[in-house]
C-alpha cells in the first residue's frame, strides 16, 4: 500500500496504519505525516453510494420528497451527510423550516452546517445512546422522524425511538463493502515491517481487520498485530477489540482524524514520562 513523505516531528519513526475509506484516508494520512509519522493505508471498507434502480435508494427518495413531514432528521455519518445533502438539494432548492437536525459526531454536524442546516450533535458521545438524550427525542410519540445511514450498523436509534412512540423511517444512502484487497497488498501493509500503531473508526473496519490478518498471516504475525496498540473511538468498540484480542486498547475522544491523532500523541507522550 502507499506510503507518505514524513517530516521529523512527536510521531518520528513511528509506522501508523490508516484504515479508513479510501476517499477519507488522505487527511488523515497528511496530519500524521505533519507529525512525522509514516502513514499506511490499508482501506478496510468501501462506500457504495446508491443509484437507481436500487429500491432502496427509491426509498430514501420517497423520504426526502417528504421531508417537510418530518419531526427531525438524524445523519449518522459524514458519508450519510455528504449523499444526504447531495440528494436534499436536488429536491428542495430551499430547505423546509421546522425540522430538527441532528447529528452523531462533529465531523457529521459540521458537513451538515456548511450546507445551512443548524445540526445538534452530542459534545458527550459519539453513538447513539448519548443521541437518545438529546430533549428534541424525548417526547416524540406520534412524531416522524428520519434517519439518514449505511445499509449496515446498529439498529439502537430506530428501536428506541420506536419504543417511545416515533413512527421512524430509515433511508439508506451507500453500502458498506469490505475491498477486495491482495493478499500481497495485505502482507505489505500489516506484517512487512512492524506497525507502531493502528487507527480504527469502527466495528465493521474492526472485524475486517482481523479477518484480513488471519487470511493472509500466521499465528505470530497475528499474535505480533493484537499487541499493536490500536487507537479506537467509543468503549463500544474497545469492547470489540478486547474480545478480538487487542492487548492495547487506547480510546479516543472521538472517531475525528483530530482526536484520533490526539490520543496516539497522548499516549507517546505518557510514554516519555
Amino acid at each position: 500500500m502507499p506510503t507518505e513523505q514524513r517530516q521529523p516531528g512527536p510521531l518520528s519513526g513511528q509506522r501508523i496504519l490508516v484504515t479508513r475509506p479510501s476517499h477519507q484516508a488522505q487527511q488523515q494520512a497528511e496530519l500524521l505525516r505533519a507529525q512525522g509519522a509514516e502513514a499506511v493505508l490499508l482501506p478496510l471498507l468501501n462506500i457504495e453510494p446508491l443509484a437507481e434502480p436500487d429500491p432502496a435508494f427509491s426509498h430514501a427518495k420517497r423520504c426526502v420528497l417528504d421531508l417537510d413531514l418530518y419531526h427531525a432528521v438524524i445523519v449518522i455519518s459524514a458519508n450519510a451527510a455528504r449523499l444526504g445533502i447531495d440528494l436534499v438539494d436536488e429536491y428542495w432548492p430551499q430547505l423546509p423550516v421546522g425540522i430538527h437536525w441532528m447529528a452523531i459526531g462533529a465531523s457529521t454536524a459540521a458537513h451538515l452546517h456548511d450546507y445551512g442546516m443548524d445540526a445538534r450533535h452530542s459534545s458527550s458521545g459519539y453513538d447513539s445512546e448519548t443521541l437518545l438524550q438529546a430533549p428534541e427525542l424525548q417526547q416524540v410519540a406520534g412524531l416522524r422522524i428520519l434517519i439518514l445511514r449505511g445499509d449496515s450498523g446498529r439498529e439502537t436509534l430506530a428501536s428506541e425511538l420506536q419504543a417511545r412512540g416515533a413512527r421512524v423511517d430509515q433511508a439508506i444512502l451507500y453500502r458498506r463493502a469490505r475491498p477486495r484487497l491482495s493478499p500481497a497488498c495485505i502482507e505489505s501493509a500489516i506484517y512487512a515491517l512492524p506497525l507502531s500503531a493502528i487507527l480504527i473508526t469502527s466495528g465493521e473496519s474492526l472485524s475486517n481487520l482481523v479477518a484480513l490478518a488471519k487470511q493472509v498471516g500466521n499465528s505470530e504475525g497475528l499474535a505480533q498485530l493484537l499487541r499493536c496498540p490500536l487507537v479506537i473511538p467509543s468503549q463500544r468498540i474497545a469492547t470489540l477489540a478486547r474480545e478480538a484480542g487487542f492487548k492495547q486498547v487506547i480510546l479516543a475522544s472521538g472517531p475525528d482524524d483530530q482526536s484520533m491523532i490526539g490520543a496516539l500523541l497522548t499516549k507517546i507522550d505518557a510514554e516519555k514520562d
